[in-house]
């Protein structure tokens, strides 16, 4: 998209979002200094309460902090050793809220366009057909499904020109069909629309479907922050996961189709993984996830095995979780989670540094 939607800031300056917020709120104690990534969607996560709502209401203009600043490509947003705070309106930050928050008495027309930048209307029609809402804008809120509301909530923020578009667990009060009708718009917002998204989640699907970068907030404290196969394959989500949960997430891309059977090839690396044949052409990227449970460990490659896919990998970590063993594994620079028995780690003698070879028995599209 062109105009104020393009990946630059006037002058020159890469868009960035500088965060230094400090603010009490009752019990909690919120705390953020990080500098969030010009493009792509950066998923603010934590539990209920941890701050998700706070931090973006602070970025939005909705709440001041009480000491900080919000820096948005050059221009303070809050200063307040300057005294600055500048209201909502004069932020150039769209926000899209749980509920859509639609005009009752406009029709889908007037909701996109109130508030609508005149830079903008050259890209009406394209951000109404990027969100699918061509058919409904002679329509009233009233008539709109959930999903559909949420749809024209977001062409609303765009539509404003926001250097930024803030998204508070837009698929939460959105019942399961309805969570499946949007998903593909916002993979395909994150991808057309050239500037940052701050997406507030607690669904760990969501993050894996949607995110390139992920910030973990925990009662108002950040606890990691960076792009998601890093934070996922580090130790600090490992809290939040449920046991079934534990998992490796790696970026892949579409090496080849197999000439007879229908299996698709991943490249990982120098190495590869097969899968079941996928729709997608060569070089196509792909966010695939691996169970640890889903992979076992073997000192030699098998001379037989219906297992297909046997990765040399190398040892870098061994935990003792819950009466198991989760075994952090290197695949050329990809991390690898397993897990298996206390038993089955003292038989093989697993140890940090050991060249041996992980098995892959299931492997499935996160994107």
């Amino acid at each position: 998209m062109a105009g104020a939607m393009e990946p630059e800031a006037a002058g020159g300056l890469r868009r960035m979002l500088e965060l230094d917020i400090h603010q009490r709120l009752g019990d909690l104690n919120l705390d953020v200094k990080a500098t969030l990534p010009s493009k792509g969607i950066t998923a603010i996560f934590g539990l209920s309460g941890a701050g998700k709502t706070s931090l973006i209401n602070v970025i939005g203009g909705l709440t001041r902090p009480q000491k900080g600043s919000v820096v948005l490509n050059g221009r303070a947003l809050v200063d307040t050793a300057r005294r600055i705070c500048l209201p909502p309106e004069k932020r150039r930050i769209g926000y899209v809220f749980q509920d859509a928050r639609l005009f009752p008495h406009y029709r889908v027309r007037g909701n996109l366009e109130y508030g609508m930048a005149a830079s903008m209307r050259p890209q009406f029609d394209s951000i109404v057909k990027l969100l699918g809402i061509e058919a409904l804008l002679d329509r009233f809120p009233f008539s709109l499904s959930g999903g559909e509301k949420q749809r024209v909530a977001i062409g609303r923020a765009l539509l404003t020109a926001p250097e930024v578009l803030l998204m508070d667990e837009p698929l939460a009060s959105l019942d399961v069909p309805r969570k499946r009708e949007l998903l593909p718009y916002l993979e395909r917002l994150a991808q057309d629309v050239n500037i940052p998204i701050l997406y507030v989640s607690h669904s760990m699907d969501e993050i894996l479907r949607l995110a390139e970068y992920v910030l973990l907030l925990d009662q108002g404290q950040v606890r990691a922050f960076g792009e998601l196969e890093e934070v996922w394959a580090s130790s600090a989500l490992r809290p939040w996961l449920q046991k079934e949960e534990q998992s490796s997430v790696l970026n892949v891309s579409v090496l080849k189709h197999h000439e007879h059977y229908a299996m698709t090839a991943l490249s990982l690396g120098e190495q590869h993984i097969w899968v079941g044949k996928l729709d997608a052409a060569p070089q196509s990227q792909l966010r695939i996830r691996i169970n640890a449970a889903d992979v076992s460990l073997v000192l030699e490659p098998p001379a037989a095995t219906s297992i297909r896919n046997i990765l040399a990998a190398t040892v870098v970590e061994c935990l003792d979780v819950d009466q198991q063993v989760e075994v952090k594994l290197t695949v050329g620079e990809a991390i690898l989670w397993a897990r298996i028995t206390p038993w089955a780690r003292d038989e093989l003698n697993i140890h940090v540094g050991q060249k041996l070879y992980a098995q892959i028995k299931s492997v499935s599209i996160s994107r």
